[in-house]
């Protein structure tokens, strides 16, 4: 579904050319779910980045079945993530003018379906938010507004789903809710899921962990323990963490 050969990506800066990816090359099955990880720094965002076509590559090459970002302009980029990509963030990224129900819309619409709005709200409903569908984002919890991202991410039914710190700004109990339901559903839609987190339980929910240091893969295991239960307490919920 995805391969990736070779990537690498610099930027230049007041001291020189800094290289965040070095010659990245790696390749993920139809359907898998992968975690990146890493420290900060380590170049883990901005190759998910680059695999959702987000940013051009110094060099090398992303292939989204089939299709080769690299021969795509910046126009035709966009047509391919409509037509194939869902998202996820860390920061939710809903429009504050549109309600959830108009938010979780708004990429079926732009496919043209005339099912827009019954298919969101089935989604809406599916992410336990079919009493919200009118408010907007400012009204909502920061649990309520990843639901919302969450069904939005599905909406299209697309085959590739990317997570960038998808519970960063949340709570401990909030964020597991929100992790069991993204898995839940990337089940129920078999879709390839690629996620960026630093949080090594969240990762340990993926079938695959590949660990990047200073821009270059330095593990890609897979992960033996999926299918047993991922222990999801017993961490210190952060300071500034979002309720639900």
């Amino acid at each position: 579904m995805i391969q990736i050969e070779q990537l690498t990506k610099s930027v230049d800066t007041s001291e020189g050319v800094l290289t965040i990816l070095k010659s990245v090359s790696l390749n993920i099955e139809t359907a898998e779910t992968v975690a990146i990880v890493g420290a900060s720094g380590s170049g883990k965002s901005t190759l998910l980045g680059l695999m959702a076509g987000l940013d051009s590559a110094s060099s090398g090459d992303v292939i989204l079945n089939g299709h080769s970002l690299a021969k795509m302009d910046e126009e035709q980029r966009a047509i391919l993530r409509g037509q194939m990509v869902g998202f996820v963030f860390q920061s939710f990224q809903l429009l504050p003018s549109l309600t959830a129900l108009e938010n979780v819309m708004l990429p079926i619409e732009l496919k043209g379906d005339p099912e827009a709005s019954t298919k969101a709200r089935r989604l809406l409903a599916r992410v336990g938010l079919e009493e919200r569908w009118h408010h907007y984002p400012s009204q909502l919890s920061g649990g309520e507004q990843q639901r919302v991202a969450i069904a939005r991410a599905f909406a299209t039914e697309a085959c590739i789903l990317f997570a960038d710190e998808p519970t960063g700004n949340l709570d401990t109990a909030t964020g597991d809710k929100i992790v069991e339901l993204l898995f839940e559903l990337n089940r129920e839609f078999s879709t390839t899921l690629v996620l960026v987190t630093h949080d090594e339980r969240l990762a340990k929910k993926c079938g695959r962990i590949v660990k990047l240091v200073a821009g270059e893969i330095v593990s890609d295991e897979k992960n033996l323990a999926v299918g047993t239960t991922v222990d999801t307490t017993g961490t210190t919920p952060k300071e500034d963490a979002v309720s639900v």
